[in-house]
Parts: structure tokens; sequence; C-alpha cells
């Protein structure tokens, strides 16, 4: 298990603010997790107890809706941070948290991150921009839903995807999703999303 102080990870996301001594302290108390593709990191209606920091592999994050139907937020990967609104509320997690490959994560307990809220600034500072980040993005898909057409949805998510994770040699994506998680990234069936990539393939 490597030490936070140690972890390159650490410095794409909010924990670059902490001092040494915190790391250490952060690093005693956490817990490396193996994910595989297909389980679930955290589920819709649990009780987060605290955050994970991904250190390898990639997640959706989703939320079911009445229908039944799974509305894919965003994905992340290797550096982000999820669960960081445990921190400031009790509620039970609105969203869900699905590996779709392998995963390594480390698992912070709430605690201690609420110690470093409370001390350090500069940390606090870096957590309530990455959380307004997320309502940034939860609004942009609303809006899009509301007012673009399902290829403009298909165009931007290709683009997104690209610039998230980039492309080979042959410029195929850095990423392998199905066409069931495409579809329910633009909000449409399975099936017209696989008539549109096909489409975009011509």
């Amino acid at each position: 298990m490597s030490k936070c102080e140690q972890c390159i990870v650490r410095q794409l996301n909010s924990l670059k603010s902490l001092t040494k001594k915190e790391l250490t302290r952060i690093s005693g108390c956490k817990t490396s997790v193996t994910i595989k593709k297909g389980e679930t990191v955290f589920d819709e209606g649990e009780h987060l107890n605290g955050v994970y920091c991904i250190s390898s592999g990639i997640s959706k994050v989703s939320k079911m809706s009445s229908n039944g139907r799974e509305q894919i937020l965003f994905l992340i990967q290797k550096g982000d941070i999820i669960g960081e609104r445990s921190l400031v509320s009790d509620e039970v997690s609105n969203l869900k948290a699905t590996a779709i490959s392998d995963m390594e994560v480390c698992f912070i307990p709430k605690e201690e991150i609420i110690t470093d809220l409370q001390e350090n600034p500069d940390f606090t500072m870096n957590v309530l921009k990455k959380m307004a980040a997320s309502l940034k993005n939860a609004d942009n898909v609303i809006v899009d839903m509301a007012q673009k057409t399902v290829k403009q949805r298909l165009a931007e998510m290709l683009l997104y995807l690209d610039t998230k994770f980039g492309h080979d040699a042959e410029t195929v994506l850095n990423i392998h999703l199905s066409r069931e998680d495409i579809a329910n990234i633009i909000g449409t069936a399975t099936e017209s999303a696989i008539l549109l990539l096909s489409e975009f393939k011509k």
C-alpha cells in the first residue's frame, strides 16, 4: 500500500493541498480496495462514511430515474475523488458509482477529511471548487437534455471522451463503453445510439 505523501495521484486532486503531516495521518487510516469491472463503488441510497480516491481505472457515476432508467452524469478516472458530498451532508448518496474497468481505489474515512477541512483552508477551498464543478456539470446535463438533439449530445459526448481520455494513433478512444452506457450518457434508447454511432462512422 503506497503512502499518501508519496502518491503521484494526489497531485491530480484536492489532496495536493494537504501538508506532509496531514497526508501521513491519512495514509495511516485509509483503506486500499480493488474493485472489479461491473462492481459497485457505492450505491444510491447508501450512507457514505468517507471519500474515494481513484488510483487507477474508470467508473461511471449515475442516477436512476423514477421509471428505472439510468442516466450517467459523468465518468471518473485516475486522480479523481468521489463522495465529497458526504463530507458536508448526513444524507444518503444521491448517486451510484460503478466500475467500467478494474479499479484500485483508496477509501479515506470521513472523520479524517473533516479534520483537514476544519484546519486547512486551502484544502477546503479546493474541495468546494470540485463540488461546484460537479454541480455545474449537472446543470449542463439538464440543459442539454432539454434543448439539444440526441445527435448533438452524442457529438458532444465523443468530444468530451476524447478530451478526458485521449485516443491512440488510430484515433480510437482510450476508453471502452458499452452501447448501453453510451445511450445512458446521451439520454436515449440503446437502439437509437447504435444507429447514430453508425452514422458517425460513415
